[in-house]
């Protein structure tokens, strides 16, 4: 069985993020940029069906040149290997853009079963797996807290407001799973390793035959036409009690309307 994992390089959660004041995207020239967590996730649901059944498992991305750093992360940790997916006209594409790229390099690849994350920690679109899937023309399940895969079937849980659903679906398929999913391995000094002599292809949009001057997947991009930075926050109303706090703290919640 072949499974292909996307993942995504983003910027750390627990950095400071800003917007390119001349793009008005999201700056990821920053040193401190990370594969985002559900990646991580997604990967670990794959290895552990490898570890149990052999299958192969390759990782993929489509990003800036710095992307290739997650993706030898992917390697150490167990990949078999990787596809990167570089072009400077994707950059600012949006998720319509965004989709069919990945499914035109699913489909150069050869696949059995797709593994996502249900959303990345920087655009949070929570969109693209099934955008995906309706490029491949395959079923697709999204959101589980716990995968299981068998030789033609996936089957999953999705927790929603009224309960716990079981979903199935044969493959090929596209599954996205939650941060209920395991926590991800540590890649071992062996895997980091054996990961600088895995094979880690470079595609670009030629590769994939798609003609970014002809293709109307090209227009899709976001354009951002100013960027206001947030106001810094302000320190709360402190009301001491010397008498009479409650009358204060009555008025400030009528002010505020919240009584």
């Amino acid at each position: 069985m072949k499974i292909i994992v996307l993942v995504k390089q983003v910027p750390d959660t627990w950095g400071e993020r800003s917007l390119d004041s001349a793009t008005g995207a999201l700056d990821r020239s920053a040193p401190d940029n990370i594969i985002d967590e559900i990646s991580d996730r997604s990967l670990e649901v794959a290895l552990r069906h490898k570890d149990e059944t052999g299958a192969e498992i390759i990782v993929l991305t489509m990003g800036p040149a710095s992307a290739a750093v997650a993706l030898r992360h992917c390697l150490a940790m167990g990949a078999d290997s990787a596809v990167h997916v570089l072009d400077d006209a994707l950059a600012g594409a949006d998720v319509t853009w965004t989709s069919s790229v990945l499914a035109a390099a699913i489909t150069h690849a050869g696949f059995d079963m797709v593994i996502a994350g249900n959303e990345s920690t920087d655009g949070r679109g929570g969109v693209i797996p099934a955008m995906v899937a309706e490029h491949l023309s395959v079923p697709h399940l999204t959101s589980l807290s716990e995968v299981h895969i068998a030789a033609d079937v996936v089957n999953g849980s999705r927790e929603t407001d009224y309960g716990t659903l079981t979903v199935t679906a044969r493959l090929p398929a596209i599954v996205s799973v939650t941060e209920q999913s395991p926590d991800a391995r540590f890649p071992s000094f062996k895997g980091l390793l054996k990961a600088k002599k895995k094979p880690l292809a470079t595609l670009s949009l030629s590769d994939l035959s798609i003609n970014p001057e002809t293709s109307f997947r090209s227009t899709g991009r976001s354009t951002i036409t100013t960027v206001t930075r947030r106001p810094a926050r302000t320190a709360g109303i402190k009301i001491v009690d010397s008498g009479n706090a409650g009358v204060e703290l009555a008025e400030f919640l009528a002010a505020g309307r919240f009584v």
